[in-house]
């Protein structure tokens, strides 16, 4: 009861905290069974209380009826007790004395002062009783070995008394004061010491060190290794044999024995001869005990300090601030110096510039005073182009590499093994007044003609750089272009002046009379055909895109036979392979910028209604039916056959000067005006396989060479030519090998313009220049 109860007045005194973290998901019906509970157990208090009050109240019956047993006929009531009393005698003082007194106890006297040993208190039923000091035994008593008196707190934790000087209540409900504390020298005596028994814990109940006997501690040391308390039961009692262990000799097990049991097993023998391989490679090792395998390890081991030659580093880099923007000078005054202005020829030069050539986004302009000046157009452009450069450009500090630059270099033959290239210049063809835009070699060889800005187209001999042909065009438009036609059964040569594009047969040594006669049969053959109104004109009313006629009998008596007048100045003709089809490229044409002449028909078209850009040039593929149209930015490619657009190599050029096709049909040359030279492989990828930036000027034209030879030269306006090495392998796996094997030097820089084209030899490995100092140069 006691227990119970104590628990009970805990839960009631000291209810604990609720918190709706740890409220349980599932609460149906828990609470209705908590209070049952409660009641329950409740009522077992009562019924506990009940019986200690019977038991007590009997206890009190049975003192009263051994009262009433003892003193029914002395004492039959108070007076009778005390007149009863009064009677009472001793006979003789040294006898002992008689039990007149219920409750005295004979053999305990009293006091030597005379005082009784006991008092009369009053117990919860109202009766009397007797309580008696307590005997304290000294060292000489015979009651030495009395046990001291029980402490009777039942079951409450001795950790409530810790703040008061006593640890409970002995019988008769008086304190059981607190044990004193030794001093610290009893306490070194006694871990000197230690007594039998002794286990360093204190007894809850006299606050004394507490000791076992021999039984206790055994039994605590039982409890403690896991084991049965009671030493006398068998933890391992003997097992019930239910099955016998002898094998009976039935049918299946007497069996003969099989041969295979006799024969070694394979299986068996491979394991075995996978071990012994692991023994002999030393990944199995024959067993050693682990004091002879640290002497070996520590043996054989070798440790080695990889950072014994560190250099101790700091752990974040040093901060390196942004560039600072330049202070401002005395043009972004509001009231600048008179010669920081601008005159008006600068402001309009400045003007027609575009943005990302001029050297300044802003002219200095002057007010009158400061209230005068408008807000700033440009800050919020400016102070955003800022963020992107402080964004983009991240500001590390690196440490510099120890690096041989040649190492960088990729391994490529060297020059002398892959000549032949043209290295000198073997003659100087001089006769232009002013510039020499355009030259090209005849499909033979022997010849080599000429425009510039004079108006006249001349041609020479090659080898011995003699004028054998010339004449004069235009007094007022420049020759842009000069190309031959790709045939040997004819000797045309076609020209652009303006918006005319000339077709003509120069006189030379080598034409002779037959060759001549064929020349001119080509020519005029489109001119039948168009009398027999076969041609394709335009519609009622409409422009044809251009106009075939015949130059004139001047023209004519010198060996000029046709003129086809296009809509805006033609830049670039190119001729198809067969020679009965060229292209002609007018930038500034806009819609009908490009062009498709027909000789054999007379027949011009205008294949693009819509160009996206401005067209730049144009050119056939050597092998298919395939056309390229170059813009400033793009290359496309489109098939002649389904009239459809197949490709769009994109150099990532800003402006496209040039291109060229090489004679296998799979890779091309791009030149660009900002001084890029681009190889593309139209296979791999429509951006370029290499750039190259050997110029510091535009490049103004790109050629392969047409005769087998692996070499392609550019032309560029810083006055030099660059000649590469430039083999395509048959296998497709394999990359081009381009190499800059040689720099020819020679033209003049005339007014920033420097060599304007260059074009090879059909067989040999030779190159001619047109310059803008007036002169042509064979290379050999």
């Amino acid at each position: 009861m006691g227990p119970k109860a104590m628990e009970k007045k805990r839960k009631v005194q000291d209810p604990e905290p609720e918190s709706d973290d740890e409220i349980a998901p599932d609460f149906d019906g828990a609470l209705s069974q908590s209070e049952d509970e409660f009641d329950s157990d409740f009522d077992d208090d009562k019924e506990h209380e009940q019986d200690g009050e019977e038991e007590s109240g009997s206890e009190a019956s049975d003192d009263e009826d051994d009262e009433g047993s003892l003193l029914s006929d002395d004492i039959p009531s108070d007076a009778e007790g005390d007149k009863a009393m009064g009677k009472l005698v001793l006979e003789d003082e040294e006898e002992e004395l008689r039990i007149e007194i219920p409750g005295v106890d004979p053999k305990r006297p009293e006091k030597d002062d005379g005082e009784k040993n006991y008092r009369v208190e009053k117990d919860a039923n109202g009766n009397e009783r007797y309580v008696y000091d307590e005997i304290d035994p000294v060292y000489d008593s015979d009651d030495s070995d009395a046990q001291e008196a029980p402490n009777t707190i039942g079951d409450i934790p001795m950790s409530f008394y810790d703040s008061y000087p006593h640890i409970g209540y002995d019988i008769n409900g008086k304190k059981i004061m607190r044990p004193a504390t030794k001093d610290a020298l009893d306490a070194l005596l006694d871990s000197i010491e230690v007594p039998k028994g002794w286990t360093g814990l204190t007894d809850i109940h006299t606050g004394n060190p507490l000791n076992l006997n021999d039984e206790e501690l055994e039994l605590v040391r039982r409890v403690q290794m896991g084991m049965i308390p009671n030493d006398l039961e068998d933890p391992y009692p003997e097992t019930v044999e239910y099955f016998t262990g002898i094998e009976e000799k039935m049918p299946l097990s007497a069996a003969p024995e099989p041969k295979r049991r006799f024969l070694p097993s394979k299986n068996e023998a491979k394991k075995i001869m996978k071990l012994v391989r692991a023994i002999r490679e030393g990944r199995i090792l024959p067993y050693k005990p682990p004091e002879e395998r640290e002497k070996e390890e520590e043996e054989v081991e070798q440790y080695f300090d990889i950072w014994q030659d560190e250099v101790p580093t700091e752990v974040n880099p040093l901060h390196i601030p942004a560039p600072k923007l330049p202070p401002p000078g005395f043009d972004m005054s509001y009231n600048p110096p008179a010669e920081y202005l601008p005159t008006k020829e600068e402001r309009e030069e400045w003007e027609k510039l575009d943005p990302e050539e001029r050297e300044k986004e802003y002219l200095p302009h002057k007010y009158d005073s400061l209230r005068k000046v408008p807000g700033y157009g440009e800050i919020v452009k400016e102070r955003f182009e800022r963020c992107m450069d402080l964004y983009l450009a991240p500001r590390v500090r690196k440490n510099r590499l120890n690096i041989d630059p040649n190492s960088l270099l990729p391994k490529l033959p060297s020059p002398s093994e892959l000549k032949p290239f043209p290295t000198v210049a073997q003659t100087v063809f001089r006769g232009h007044d002013g510039r020499v835009r355009s030259v090209a070699i005849d499909p033979t060889g022997v010849a080599v003609a000429s425009g510039g800005d004079d108006g006249t187209v001349r041609v020479w001999e090659l080898l011995t750089g003699r004028q054998v042909w010339s004449v004069k065009l235009s007094s007022e438009e420049a020759v842009n272009t000069v190309r031959w036609r790709p045939s040997k059964d004819s000797f045309i040569l076609s020209a652009a002046v303006g918006e005319d594009v000339y077709l003509m047969v120069p006189t030379h040594a080598s034409v002779t009379p037959a060759l001549d006669q064929a020349s001119r049969d080509v020519l005029s053959a489109g001119f039948g055909y168009a009398t027999n109104g076969q041609t394709h004109g335009a519609a009622p009313g409409k422009e044809p895109p251009a106009k075939w006629a015949r130059p004139g009998a001047k023209l004519e008596d010198e060996g000029v036979l046709i003129r086809i007048t296009v809509r805006s100045t033609v830049k670039v003709i190119n001729w198809h392979r067969k020679g009965d089809h060229f292209a002609t490229v007018s930038p500034s044409g806009q819609r009908s910028s490009v062009a498709i002449h027909t000789l054999s028909k007379h027949l011009t078209q205008i294949p693009f209604r819509k160009l996206s850009g401005l067209a730049q040039t144009a050119s056939f593929h050597p092998l298919r039916p395939l056309f390229f149209v170059a813009t400033q930015r793009t290359i496309r490619c489109y098939d002649l056959q389904k009239l459809e657009l197949v490709k769009v190599v994109q150099p990532g050029a800003k402006w496209i000067s040039s291109f060229d096709i090489h004679p296998g049909g799979d890779n091309l040359i791009v030149g660009s005006y900002d001084k890029r030279l681009l190889w593309h492989d139209l296979d791999l990828s429509i951006r370029p396989y290499k750039t190259m930036r050997f110029h510091s000027e535009a490049v103004r034209q790109v050629k392969y060479h047409k005769g087998g030879l692996p070499l392609f030269a550019d032309a560029s306006d810083d006055g030099t030519l660059q000649i590469f090495h430039g083999k395509v392998p048959n296998d497709q796996l394999e990359n081009p090998t381009i190499v800059p094997v040689k720099v020819l030097k020679g033209h003049k820089v005339v007014n920033k313009l420097g060599v304007l084209d260059v074009d090879w030899h059909p067989r040999e490995p030779w190159c001619v220049s047109a310059g803008a100092d007036g002169t042509i140069r064979l290379w050999m």
